[in-house]
């Protein structure tokens, strides 16, 4: 069958917070000073939260603080956690504004056929803020984020929700991800064509085939 439509994955796919192997934005918070909980500690407190800040249950990064402040029995402290959602927000904002040559090239000639792209992306508020202001944003027909959805990959329903809204059977598509969150699978199961993203993160294996550059797409579809 014809594809209609490709779906990509954001992070670690078309857009990335690492360079030569680093974080760049060199994260270090003070949990203990800004909280007063220790750095393992709200890693830990913020790791159980996973599901629920993906999927939208939290309205906030502040509301996420400020459950884990109350999970802790602790004081809250507003002005940290402004402080912290000010940096969360500078430090996400950096990938945006890096986007890889190759990335470019494969969504522009993507561009030039007569195929649809939608964006399937896990995430949470603060983290996409700039996604309006990235050169790829201009790209993409749809965009479906899991904290606006009320669901996220793997789950069946997110696939689902973006053929919708590009009017596609999953059947037509394809999804490219770097595989976090089982997100392949999802897609496979769902009815999906899949490819592997394997230019960014190369730690996630799969059964699926993989993309060593992202214009290695172009040579799979036409």
């Amino acid at each position: 069958m014809t594809v209609k439509a490709v779906f990509f994955d954001l992070f670690e796919t078309l857009i990335t917070e690492f360079e030569q192997g680093k974080r760049m934005s060199k994260r270090n918070y003070d949990y203990s000073t800004l909280l007063g909980l220790s750095n393992a500690d709200f890693k830990k407190e913020w790791s159980l939260r996973q599901e629920k800040r993906m999927n939208g249950h939290f309205a906030s990064y502040e509301e996420v603080l400020r459950d884990i402040a109350q999970a802790r029995d602790l004081q809250v402290n507003e002005e940290s956690i402004r402080y912290l959602y000010q940096s969360r927000i500078e430090e996400k904002k950096l990938p945006f504004h890096a986007i890889r040559g190759e990335i470019m090239e494969l969504l522009t000639e993507l561009r030039s056929h007569p195929i649809k792209l939608g964006l399937i992306s896990n995430c949470t508020e603060e983290e996409v803020t700039y996604w309006p202001e990235s050169p790829i944003s201009a790209f993409f027909d749809e965009v479906v984020f899991s904290f606006d959805a009320k669901c996220s990959k793997p789950d069946a329903r997110i696939y689902e929700l973006a053929c919708e809204r590009l009017r596609v059977k999953p059947e037509e598509c394809v999804f490219v991800g770097d595989g976090g969150s089982n997100e392949l699978e999802g897609a496979s199961r769902a009815g999906m064509r899949v490819y592997h993203a394997f230019w960014f993160n190369t730690y996630v294996q799969s059964e699926y085939s993989k993309l060593l550059s992202p214009t290695d797409l172009m040579k799979e579809l036409w």
